[in-house]
């Protein structure tokens, strides 16, 4: 059995992603803050709190340039950061 080739995402669903994406990414880097700054930096919560924020920005970076390779000819700047 042949595995089909994924469809990707169109235009405006990159761009509903993306809006969806960086408003959690910001709310997260805003309540990382806040867990970091009451129990401070060497709290295991802390540590993990950031983690899932480094994640998160990191699969933001990945999905934009997925959606570069998606949509060539379009300018995707902005769509996830």
């Amino acid at each position: 059995m042949r595995l089909q080739a994924p469809v990707p995402l169109t235009l405006e669903e990159h761009r509903e992603l993306g809006r969806e994406m960086r408003a959690a990414n910001s709310r997260l880097q805003e309540l990382c803050k806040v867990v970091v700054g009451v129990y401070g930096p060497n709290n295991h919560a802390s540590f993990t709190f950031r983690k899932v924020a480094e994640n998160l920005d990191r699969l933001c970076h990945d999905l934009q340039a997925q959606a570069a390779q998606d949509l060539p000819g379009f300018s995707v700047d902005g769509f996830y950061l």
